[in-house]
Order: structure tokens, then sequence, then C-alpha cells
């Protein structure tokens, strides 16, 4: 693949996007060969910060952590702050659902564990225990607005997607986006075990790159 390959195929996703009543996300798709994803080495396990944000499709992010370390997150304006006396009045079944379905979470590393006793059963296997909060807080609260997480879909699923924007986002931004996914795709896979790539919106047909 190369550049101007990409960036032909997102004008023309662009192009055919048809008038929608909710702004498309653009996705681009990657499709594998020569790959064993049974073996956990080859499973693909990535969190990418895109370096033009999501646009609309920013999530919210929650931390949980003590004062001291939420005052500093607090820079970052995150949009729910959970304190650790707190963490077991969200093992309720309605506030599970919302914390998987709305947020993004980042827990403080020495509470991890309590998270997981309270939280686990129900956030683990749908891939939504919180990212640990080491560093910057303020910083990792900006980095979880804007980042993707690409996993394997399995042995026999040879196949990965990621959003890379929105469309109502100028398309050289998503273009970056989308290079920059592809590029740590590319690094742990490496490009021949690519098959082939495509760009879609949401509600538009797949185009194909090259």
């Amino acid at each position: 693949m190369n550049k101007e390959q990409l960036e032909t195929a997102l004008k023309k996703a662009y192009e055919d996007k048809g008038k929608r009543k909710f702004p498309q996300s653009v996705e681009l798709i990657v499709n594998f060969r020569w790959i064993d994803f049974s073996k956990p080495e080859n499973r693909l396990n990535l969190d990418i910060v895109l370096p033009k944000g999501k646009g609309s499709k920013q999530p919210k992010v929650a931390i949980i952590a003590d004062e001291n370390i939420a005052a500093t997150a607090k820079k970052a304006s995150p949009e729910l702050v959970i304190a650790p006396n707190d963490i077991a009045s969200y093992a309720e079944i309605s506030k599970l659902k919302m914390l998987a379905r709305e947020y993004v979470l980042l827990c403080q590393p020495n509470l991890m564990g309590q998270v997981a006793k309270s939280l686990g059963q129900y956030l683990g296997p749908r891939g939504k225990l919180p990212k640990p909060l080491v560093g910057n807080a303020a910083d990792l609260v900006e980095k979880a607005r804007k980042s993707v997480r690409i996993v394997s879909k399995g042995k026999y699923l040879p196949v990965a997607q990621a959003l890379v924007g929105t469309e109502e986002m100028d398309v050289k931004d998503v273009f970056e986006n989308a290079e920059s996914v592809y590029d740590t795709i590319k690094a742990k896979v490496t490009e021949p075990n690519i098959k082939s790539l495509y760009v879609k919106m949401t509600m538009g047909k797949p185009v194909k790159v090259g």
C-alpha cells in the first residue's frame, strides 16, 4: 500500500457516503494471510493513539483513583471520577452496563485488584477492564479519548478493523489516522502478511485500497 492509494480510497468513500441523520464512522479494515492467530505471539492486542482524534466518536473517560491522582486527572476533565470507597457501588448491573457501553476506564494501579473483585466478572469478558493510570494522569485521559484498540477476533477470522475517524472530519485528518493504524499493524505482522485493505463508512460500501 502507498499513501496515494489510501487517500484515493478515502476520497471515494466520502463521495459515496450519502446523507444520514447521524455522523457515520470511517473504518479501516485489514485482511491477513499466512498468520496463525491461534498462537498467542501472533495475536493482535494493540492500543493506537489516533493523531487527529475520533471526531464526534470521542468516548467518555472514567478514572478510578484516590483524591490526589484524581486532582491531576481533572485537568483533562474526565467525565466520571470513581473514588476507592465507591468502587463496590458500581457492581450493580445497570451501572456495569453503563460503564461498559459509554466509558473508557483508567484505574490507579493499586486499586486494580479491588476493581477486578467488584467489577471484573462483568467487565472482563467484554474487554472493558480499566487500563492502569501510570504516568501523568491528565495526559493519559487525553490519550484514552484518542485511542483505538485492535484485537484479533479468533483463530479463524483473519481480519481486524478500527475506527479512524468520522465523516465530518477532514479527509486529510482521517487519512493521517488511518495511516497511523496501518503502520502500527504492519509493524506487528509485517506487510507480506497483509492481504488487503478497505475503508468504509458505517452505511457505505467497502472501498478497496489499491
